[in-house]
């Protein structure tokens, strides 16, 4: 009988634990704000940028290609799309570099925005931040990096060559995104006034 009675109290201990745990979590994940998600997505998504960039240019310095290779195809599209509107521009290097630093903390900030306000989206953990951020990256990059291929007129070899780099460099910003998202608004939360 005796036995039966610790095992309960045990049993009722660590329920109590976990519920408490539970709260904790819940606590942090309510508690984060629209300004808290969008500045903290800004910072991942820029940190990311920067990553997938600096990995990108030493890749493609490494086999022998130009390091800004990317934002110049990414500057000829982006002046492709506006002349379609009758809105002539210079492409290349300088507008590519521009659209990657403007589109990648945009598209954090979406992210930590997100993250922040919709229940079902709200990060309680390391991973499930991470696991979100590489969908909504990918997902979200499809429409916009199809328009390379159609505004630029890529063979077939030239687009499955840009999608497959550009799935593994997005996957990499990506990973920063929900990192810092995820460390950044448990850090945010957690400096607010009560909390233990």
């Amino acid at each position: 009988m005796g036995e039966k009675t610790f095992q309960s109290t045990l049993l009722g201990k660590l329920t109590e634990n976990q519920e408490e745990s539970d709260s904790r979590v819940e606590r942090y994940v309510i508690n984060a704000t629209l300004r808290e998600g969008i500045i903290v997505g800004l910072i991942g998504g820029l940190a990311g940028t920067m990553v997938m960039d600096l990995v990108l240019m030493g890749a493609l310095s490494a086999v022998g290609l130009p390091a800004l290779t990317c934002f110049s195809i990414v500057g000829n599209t982006v002046a492709r799309f506006f002349s379609t509107l009758g809105i002539e521009m210079a492409g290349g290097v300088p507008l590519g570099a521009a659209a990657h630093y403007l589109i990648g903390p945009l598209v954090g900030a979406i992210f930590g925005a997100a993250v922040a306000q919709v229940a079902a989206l709200r990060v309680d953990s390391l991973k499930k931040g991470v696991v979100l951020a590489v969908l909504y990256v990918e997902i979200l990059g499809q429409p916009i990096l199809a328009t390379t291929p159609i505004l630029l007129k890529m063979t077939a070899p030239e687009t499955l060559q840009w999608f497959s780099v550009s799935f593994v460099m997005h996957f990499m910003l990506a990973v920063v995104l929900g990192v810092i998202v995820s460390y950044g608004l448990r850090l945010a939360t957690a400096a607010k006034p009560g909390r233990s």
